[in-house]
This record gives C-alpha cells, structure tokens and sequence, in this order.
C-alpha cells in the first residue's frame, strides 16, 4: 500500500510540474507577443496608437501607457516592467544613463520635434524690440537648441563652438538687450501673455495649440546639427534591441505608413527622421 501511494504521489507531483511547466511556457510565449511602452502623451502615445492595429496584423498586442514626466519611462524600462519607451532623445538617454547608473539603449531612431520661436505679446520677429523678454526651457539641451535657434534669427549671437552646450552665459552680443526667461519645459507656452516670443520644442508647443506650419515665426531646419542630434528614439534595455517584437515596432515606425500619417498629422511639429 505504500508503494502505491508513493507512486500515486510522485505520479501527481510530477503531473503538476509538467502542468505548471505547459502553463509557464505558454504564458511565456503570450508574453513574447506583448510590446509594453511607457510614452510621452504628444505625438508619442498618438503616433503608437496608429502602429497598434498593424502590428496586431503580425500578431504582437501593443500596450502604451502615457507618463507625463521624464523620469519614470526610464525606471520602468531599467526595472523590467515596460520592454520599451518612445519619449526622449539620445542626448538625454546618454545623462539619464550616466547619473542614473541604467543600461538603456537606442533601438531606433524614429522623429524629430523642431524647435520654433512663437509669438506671445509680439506677432512677428521684426517687431522685436529693446528690453524684450523671451521664454525658453531652463533643461540644459533643450536650452541649447532655443539659444542656438534665436542665434540663427539674428536675435542674439553665442561664443563661437559653444554649440549644443550652449547656456545664457556664452552670450556675447545681445543688440536689442533682450532678457531669456528661463522657465521649465512644460511652462513655457504658459507665459505667453507675459512675454514677447516664446521657445518651444515640438510636443510641447502641440499641447498648447500651436502649428509649427502656420504659427512658428521660425524653427530648426532638417538639415540643423540640432535637429540630427535631438532624433526621437525607441529605447530598451540593453540586450532587448534585437528581440523580434522590438524590431517589428520600430521597422513599423519608420514604415511608410507611419511616416505619411507622421507628416499628415502634425503639420511640421514631428518630423520623420531619415
């Protein structure tokens, strides 16, 4: 009788390991053809949301999950719990990496979002004046990108070879003795009763209403150092850029398709990287 039961013992324990075996592959394999990305809400998340139904034709289930700050994207995607974030450029990864201690890397390059001048309380560029205020984001790349932008209008010049490290202080000629406010990213376009011209980059000056097309005074051109190097990117951790799922969301990003609806939708603010 006790050999029976042992047997009959081992025989389920054995069952039930093979069972939980089946189970943990399949929901394994379930899990391959699940793409978690943490994004930005503009154009981020919008752009996703038209790769979602092509890569269901493949067979993958695109989850996007918006954040409203720079930081937690990243934390996930190190942590494991998103496969991928669509919000940065590579220039941030590289600092968010170096401070951080993260293994987040580019799987692609997909847009870039143009910086623009906008008006506020003056409507166009000539009618700058003496003492005017201009807003721009105080993050040190991006208020790079809006001195160099305002360099290249004629409205201030920079140190020679300052470039994309540009700050306030490497300012050597201001002729109409404007005054940059300084201000976070996100408040920018909130000042712009309070101010002569704003600075935004492209999602931002989205979410507040504006067309790079129609409103923008002036902004980065496809060809700007700026424009080639602030290039929206997929990011993953390191060892995850060639996983199949990774591959078919960024070769859906870059598709033809994508770049049309891109190009259709944005109106110039989101500029297809080729």
């Amino acid at each position: 009788m006790k050999r029976i039961m042992t047997g009959l013992l081992t025989g389920v324990i054995i069952a039930s390991f093979l069972i939980g075996c089946g189970q943990s592959q399949q929901s394994n394999k379930t899990d391959d053809k699940v793409i978690k990305v943490a994004a930005s809400a503009t154009p981020h998340s919008e752009i996703l949301e038209k790769v979602k139904p092509i890569l269901e034709q493949q067979g993958y289930d695109l989850q996007v999950t918006v954040f409203d700050d720079y930081v937690q994207p990243n934390e996930v995607v190190e942590g494991g719990e998103f496969n991928a974030n669509y919000f940065q450029h590579a220039p941030y990864l590289e600092s968010f990496n170096e401070e951080k201690g993260t293994h987040i890397v580019n799987a692609g390059n997909i847009h870039y979002e143009p910086f623009g001048i906008y008006p506020g309380t003056k409507k166009g560029l000539e009618e700058i004046a003496d003492g005017d205020n201009i807003a721009v984001p105080n993050d040190t790349t991006n208020e790079a990108r809006a001195l160099l932008l305002l360099q290249d209008n004629g409205i201030i010049k920079l140190k020679d070879g300052v470039g994309l490290t540009a700050t306030v202080n490497d300012i050597v000629e201001n002729p109409h003795n404007i005054k940059v406010v300084e201000l976070e990213a996100a408040q920018v376009a909130r000042v712009v009763d309070e101010t002569a011209y704003v600075v935004l980059n492209g999602n931002y000056a989205l979410e507040a209403g504006y067309s790079v097309g129609k409103d923008a005074l002036a902004y980065e051109t496809a060809d700007s150092e700026a424009a080639k190097t602030y290039v929206n990117i997929i990011a993953v951790k390191e060892g995850n850029e060639n996983l199949p799922g990774i591959k078919a969301l960024v070769d859906i990003l870059k598709s033809d398709e994508i770049k049309n609806y891109i190009n259709e939708t944005f109106d110039g603010a989101v500029i297809p990287f080729e």
